[in-house]
């Protein structure tokens, strides 16, 4: 999940601007455990929520769901968003009525490229590399945290509210802003699309399994309800900026059929890493972001079924989806060969998708390979429970992906 930074046209890496490989990339022994896990970077209580970016019809019934029961310490965070929402349930119509001529003639694009894998996978890493080609461009923070109104107030808004904005995502390294490539997941949230984000703002109260992760599992109603908000934001997208939209999120992961009857020519970008890194890091990610985003306080008793049943659902459900996609229209890559050799993995995916000449891309990738060799990548030490939990319930995905189970430490 990238940071919460604005362009003009779409998203697109700076030049210049270097690009981190991410953290918490190694599966060795560490330092012990008082010591082993970095403190979350500082959130400002003034900085932007997700919810945030929601209009009163979709902040109202989340709280509702819920029955209001946010933390005592969360109430002043309730009354900002609140009052954000009300100012996008203004702005949605202003901007709609602006721009509706252009929306019923949407420019026409290539199909989109989505970048799919679990979360803490290598996902963001890929989707900044790909934003070195300039025939592509993605939505960024803002267009996702305001899908409403980013074509009426984005220039506006990211230039007056810069300073908002926090250096680092509370996770990790990796930079924040309003220009960040981000996920399109918080835009359908933030647009009333049934959503497992929704599960951050309250999950006291929220269930241990992931909803809205496989889409089979909604109702008809829901699932088209969802494909009409993706369509939506596209189409804003497309206003915004013509180019190959590249989208990434890790729920699509499980939703590769939806998505390919959708665009029948799209073309998805899969990256997975060693599951002994990704599940320590994915439940930092929670625990991050329910310090940062839940307006209650969570004491994470929850967080390792949930994690693991997300995995179990996203992989179940793409398994189940990729007899679907032909051979040119899916690859896949591993984290760890991709960090090594950036270029040349890139490259065996734009001739296997048909992504367009790699030649005018090549210079730019080089470049930025020699930059992330600079970075010194986190440690993991395995606790033996953990390691064995993995080992049982992943086992499938590890033999296909040729990863190993590492020697624990107690």
């Amino acid at each position: 999940m990238a940071g919460f930074v604005h362009g003009q046209l779409g998203c697109r890496t700076r030049p210049g601007r270097t690009i981190h490989p991410g953290t918490d990339s190694v599966s060795q022994p560490s330092p012990p455990p008082a010591q082993q896990e970095r403190k979350f970077h500082a959130y400002p209580w003034w900085s932007p929520r997700f919810w945030h970016g929601m209009p009163l019809g979709v902040w109202l019934p989340l709280v509702a769901e819920h029955g209001g029961r946010a933390a005592l310490s969360k109430w002043g965070l309730m009354a900002t968003i609140s009052t954000a929402a009300a100012f996008n349930s203004l702005c949605e119509p202003f901007s709609e009525a602006r721009f509706r001529r252009r929306l019923r003639n949407v420019p026409a694009t290539p199909p989109p490229l989505f970048i799919i894998g679990h979360w803490r996978s290598g996902t963001t890493l890929l989707h900044e590399l790909a934003m070195l080609d300039d025939r592509f461009c993605c939505p960024n923070t803002y267009q996702c945290l305001a899908p409403g109104h980013f074509l009426l107030t984005e220039d506006a808004l990211t230039a007056a509210l810069a300073w908002i904005m926090p250096a680092k995502r509370p996770m990790d390294d990796v930079a924040a802003g309003f220009d960040r490539p981000q996920e399109d997941e918080f835009a359908l949230m933030n647009l009333g699309a049934p959503s497992p984000y929704r599960r951050m703002a309250f999950p006291v109260t929220s269930r241990d399994v992931p909803e809205a992760l496989d889409l089979e599992k909604l109702p008809a109603a829901e699932r088209d309800r969802w494909r009409r908000t993706l369509r939506r934001f596209l189409a804003m997208l497309a206003v915004r900026d013509p180019r190959r939209p590249v989208l990434k999120s890790p729920p699509h992961t499980a939703r590769v059929g939806v998505l390919a009857e959708m665009f029948p020519e799209a073309r998805f970008l899969h990256v997975v890493r060693d599951p002994f890194v990704v599940f320590p890091s994915t439940l930092r990610l929670w625990r991050s972001l329910h310090e940062v985003q839940a307006l209650q306080v969570d004491d994470g008793a929850a967080l390792e079924r949930y994690a693991f049943a997300a995995f179990e659902e996203m992989y179940a459900a793409f398994d189940r989806d990729r007899p679907q996609l032909a051979p040119d229209r899916l690859h896949e890559l591993r984290y760890e060969d991709l960090v090594a050799d950036p270029v040349g993995r890139l490259a065996e995916a734009y001739a296997r998708l048909d992504l367009g000449g790699f030649d005018r891309v090549r210079p730019a990738l080089e470049a930025q390979a020699r930059a992330m060799k600079q970075y010194r990548k986190n440690t993991f030490r395995h606790d033996a429970r953990m390691t064995e939990e993995i080992g049982r319930r992943c086992r499938f995905f590890i033999d296909r992906y040729g990863y190993e189970v590492p020697p624990a430490t107690a």
